[in-house]
């Protein structure tokens, strides 16, 4: 197939909430990007379920994007309230929101909505899977797709996630397995259809905890339920779970929840979709990389960790701080990537460490009460 290049200011790869902040924050401060995305279309698969948006960083970024208000309007209220159960179904800790808190809860499907639609048509250019890139000398980059055509860079960043194909320009490091595995799963119309899985959940998230295990569920728009089934494991003892079959498949992930309580199991059993296994991966906590001419990476490509709340906050906050700092060195690039970078490693370390920290409390040896006491003391 014949290969086609074209050269643009900004290239980002994968319009996630990080390269779409960046798109915007650089449109903003009239300056021209082109988003290359692997997915078909922006509707090609579901979004993930809920995000809470902090003060600190992911509400800064939508305000350097001119999209605070918009956001504010996609806020499900009444979703930050918070309950721990033991394996019994002990209530152990209930927290209703009282619209005082900071951290907002959205549904992810329409926050990236929202970003897309504040982009000028055309900026995302979809169905695009990056093969490979290589570096050409003099900052300038090469970005070759699934298809054969490739694109000569300017300055080229990196939101392309856990996997990401312009990492290896900047760092050796992959991903690792971090022990533990999650499998999703949906209950829909649960205040008619699940009225009993509902009042389990309650008004906002609902966690279940024991060591190496737990159940988190959250309520969506729409009275729906997710629930993320948490279970420590080696990738091979998954990978011998059959979940082509999805009745087999979430039987056996029960199994591993025998003796808790019923209205707690029944989160797992009762699904009205199809299981979905994600195994969960990280970076080196301390993450970083040598400064490399014309390239750099934002959000999970340059620090992906356990699940700690604020990936997708980083991500954003990513995206706006490099815009930023690329307006405000509008001749001068490599200043605007070092400063950029010099504030987003510490960050990012910080973040994963307190991540890390998180991920014991939560399903640790002492799961639940080493989280319940890191919630009494702050309420």
């Amino acid at each position: 197939m014949p290969t086609t290049t074209a050269t643009t200011h900004v290239t980002i790869i994968g319009a996630g909430l990080g390269g779409l902040t960046l798109a915007r924050v650089l449109h903003v401060h009239g300056i021209t990007a082109t988003v290359y995305e692997a997915e078909p279309s922006p509707t090609a698969r579901t979004q993930g379920g809920m995000l809470d948006i902090h003060e600190h960083d992911g509400q800064l970024a939508l305000k350097a994007a001119g999209l605070y208000d918009e956001f504010r309007g996609l806020v499900l209220e009444g979703r930050e309230a918070t309950r721990i159960l033991d394996r019994d179904g002990n209530v152990l800790f209930d927290q209703a929101d009282d619209g005082t808190g900071g951290r907002p809860e959205v549904q992810r499907g329409e926050l990236r909505q929202l970003l897309l639609d504040s982009l000028p048509g055309g900026t995302v250019r979809w169905g695009r899977k990056v093969s490979g890139t290589r570096a050409l000398g003099d900052g300038r980059h090469e970005v070759t797709f699934a298809d054969g055509t490739s694109v000569t860079t300017g300055l080229l960043v990196g939101a392309d996630g856990a996997w990401s194909r312009v990492r290896p320009l900047l760092s050796d490091a992959t991903p690792e397995y971090v022990g533990m595995s999650v499998v999703d799963t949906y209950l829909f119309d649960s205040d008619t259809r699940h009225p009993a899985h509902a009042k389990t959940v309650g008004g906002g998230a609902m966690l279940a905890l024991a060591p190496g295990k737990g159940l988190a569920a959250h309520r969506e728009s729409g009275g729906t339920l997710h629930t993320y089934v948490m279970l420590a494991g080696s990738q091979e003892w998954f990978a011998g779970i059959d979940f082509t079959d999805p009745a087999a498949g979430i039987a056996r992930i029960a199994r591993e929840f025998d003796g808790w309580a019923p209205e707690l199991t029944a989160l797992i059993t009762d699904g009205d979709s199809a299981p979905v296994l994600r195994a969960l991966n990280s970076l080196p906590a301390d993450h970083r990389w040598d400064r490399a001419p014309g390239v750099t990476l934002i959000g999970d490509a340059a620090h992906l960790s356990i699940p700690n709340g604020e990936g997708a906050n980083l991500a954003m906050l990513d995206g706006a701080e490099l815009a930023q700092a690329l307006a405000a060195h509008p001749d001068d690039t490599e200043t605007a990537l070092t400063e950029y970078e010099q504030a987003m490693f510490p960050r990012s370390a910080t973040a994963a460490a307190d991540g890390n920290q998180l991920h014991e409390l939560l399903y640790g040896d002492n799961a639940p009460y080493g989280l319940l006491d890191m919630f009494t003391a702050n309420s």
